[in-house]
């Protein structure tokens, strides 16, 4: 009896191990998928506050990069200080140069987030139009329609940008653009030699900023008419020119022609002379 109690107990015992080992593995397994799944949490709260830090970065970029561009169309690019960008956009000097670390970067982010915001007409629109006279009315009228909706930032551009260095690469960069409108106003025409370098010339003046600026804040013409006013001009610049030596001759014709008409006269005068003198006795 005494050997099946212990055999029993020595039974129950290893039912208890047993059963402890199993509980404690059947814990560790818990523990170690809870384990797990905080950790995948924690890597989710991870990446969201992560994205959101980035979402409110950007936004802070972009107040900046806005206040930015409406200090230059108002005060002008020269006048826009590092502090004066930091209140318009509600932030510090040193939140402006974290995400600007000089004037370069910052106008060029500017001048960036404008051109999103107002892009230049494309010639690749202007391509199809076969008839160059018909597509340079089609580029002015796109063009000044373009120069009077920002006259006032391009003013301030234009004027600050022999002063401002950061302006020297959007300003290069429009001048970019208007070479290639001019490319694509010049394909087609007939004109060459020294006609068409005076079409060329009126083709560049035509499409300037400070040709729209002259004929319509200076004079008081409407778009309407400085496009009527400026292909009327390269038109003329393409006209051909008189022929010199067609003309030479018209010149020597008259000039022979007057002095034929002295000879005649001449001889016709000289009987009466000739009577006048007649016989003396």
């Amino acid at each position: 009896m005494a050997n099946i109690h212990t055999a029993m107990l020595c039974v129950n015992i290893d039912r208890t191990v047993v059963t402890g080992e199993i509980g404690r593995k059947e814990a560790e397994l818990t523990n170690s998928a809870d384990a797990g799944t905080g950790s995948e949490a924690v890597r989710a709260r991870r990446r969201y506050r992560q994205l959101r830090r980035a979402e409110l970065e950007a936004q802070t970029r972009l107040r900046i990069t806005e206040a930015a561009m409406k200090l230059h169309g108002t005060v002008g690019p020269l006048r826009t200080t590092v502090t004066a960008v930091a209140e318009e956009a509600g932030v510090q000097r040193g939140t402006v140069y974290r995400h600007f670390p000089d004037e370069d970067a910052l106008f060029g982010a500017c001048s960036m987030h404008w051109l999103s915001l107002n892009p230049t007409p494309s010639p690749d629109a202007w391509v199809g139009i076969e008839d160059p006279s018909q597509r340079l009315r089609r580029a002015l009228a796109e063009l000044y329609h373009w120069y009077e909706r920002n006259q006032r930032m391009l003013d301030n551009v234009f004027r600050d940008a022999p002063l401002v260095s950061a302006l020297k690469p959007p300003v290069e960069g429009f001048q970019r653009q208007l070479s290639a409108m001019h490319a694509t106003l010049m394909r087609g025409r007939p004109q060459r030699g020294r006609r068409r370098a005076r079409v060329g010339g009126a083709v560049g003046l035509a499409i300037g900023f400070g040709a729209w600026s002259s004929l319509v804040r200076e004079n008081g013409l409407d778009s309407a008419e400085a496009v009527d006013l400026m292909a009327a001009m390269v038109a003329a610049a393409g006209a051909r020119e008189p022929d010199q030596t067609k003309a030479s001759h018209i010149g020597n014709d008259a000039q022979g022609s007057r002095s034929s008409g002295a000879s005649l006269l001449t001889r016709r005068a000289s009987p009466l002379r000739t009577v006048s003198r007649a016989p003396s006795f």
